[in-house]
């Protein structure tokens, strides 16, 4: 497995010739792959999150995520998407698909996002929680959805207010 940078950089092995030795043996060297590059030349993904905003699905720095390439035609609604915005990479929910754009979340957040087919560089297509695989069409994984994405406006009020005693709280502390 590869290990990824913040910036969306894989930091995997590519062979050459070991220069002067006689054994010629291959050696490795360390060679930077962007996300796409990585779907496109093996055609999938595999790392950790960085990041809160898909918590509780995914633990940052835990879990394991593989991405594959978007398949032809139109994302699904609670397809979890990689996207890029300017150089920054983003894995969210789709919530609703609509004409020529995706309004997507992350699963903690309280904010909605508008991202097109275009910045679509992928869909999440298992999870690895605790050695366990979870798939995107398991039982277990279809009902954290609907139980999460259909209770969307009380969740958008939880994190409201959680966010507005946090500020209470940093107030009366003086933080």
């Amino acid at each position: 497995m590869d290990a990824m940078s913040d910036d969306g950089q894989s930091r995997g092995e590519t062979w050459r010739e070991a220069s002067g030795g006689a054994s010629g043996h291959a050696m490795p060297t360390a060679r930077a792959m962007t996300f796409e590059q990585m779907l496109e030349e093996r055609g999938y993904v595999v790392y950790t999150n960085v990041g809160t905003s898909m918590m509780p699905l995914l633990r940052q720095r835990r879990d394991i995520i593989e991405i594959r390439p978007k398949e032809q035609g139109r994302c699904e609604r609670y397809d979890v998407i990689l996207y890029k915005v300017g150089e920054h990479y983003v894995l969210h929910r789709v919530l609703e698909v609509r004409d020529g754009y995706y309004v997507v979340a992350g699963d903690n957040n309280a904010f909605l996002e508008h991202v097109t087919d275009e910045q679509v560089l992928g869909v999440m297509t298992r999870v690895i929680r605790d050695g366990k695989d979870v798939t995107m069409d398991s039982p277990r994984y279809r009902a954290y959805v609907h139980l999460w994405c259909d209770a969307i406006p009380v969740r958008f009020a939880l994190l409201r207010l959680r966010g507005r005693l946090g500020r209470v709280k940093r107030a009366i502390l003086g933080r």
